[in-house]
């Protein structure tokens, strides 16, 4: 009996901990300890990529009532929309070392530079990618089809 009393002090503060890292704060990250600073910033992205992996599940669950298919349908633009999470997740790493250096050096002003033009980036590259997408999306899909003699059905 006396083992539980730790353990529950462990959950309290786990608990605590992960209330803290989903809370809205403006808490200054480069002054205090960095593991707790790394934990508070990682909790976040963990569970949004976690939700993307429940939003495919539960994307092909609906789908497959549809039949195999609609299944197949699913699976394939599923992968296709992983390399475009490949692509948002490399540019925003390197936006974030670009932000993370001038708030470092308490550069407030290019900080906010930097995030401006990397919106425009961001609509830019948005745009390329949609447009490449609806001129070539027959072309990309077929690439990634298992049954070459089963045409695409892209309007």
């Amino acid at each position: 009996m006396n083992e539980a009393r730790p353990q529950q002090g462990l959950w309290q503060r786990a608990r605590a901990f992960l209330r803290e890292a989903l809370r809205d704060n403006d808490e200054e990250f480069t002054t205090g300890p960095i593991n707790r600073a790394l934990g508070l910033l990682a909790v976040p992205m963990m569970l949004e990529m976690a939700m993307e992996s429940i939003f495919a599940v539960v994307d092909i669950a609906f789908v497959s009532r549809l039949g195999t298919d609609a299944v197949a349908a699913v699976g394939i633009t599923e992968a296709l929309v992983t390399v475009l999470y490949a692509i948002a997740i490399g540019l925003g790493m390197g936006i974030t070392a670009m932000v993370s250096r001038r708030i470092g050096a308490k550069d407030a002003q290019g900080a906010a530079a930097v995030t401006g033009q990397s919106i425009w980036v961001g609509l830019f590259l948005s745009i390329v990618i949609g447009v490449f997408g609806v001129l070539y999306a027959r072309d990309l899909l077929s690439l990634m089809t298992i049954d070459k003699n089963r045409p695409t059905q892209i309007d």
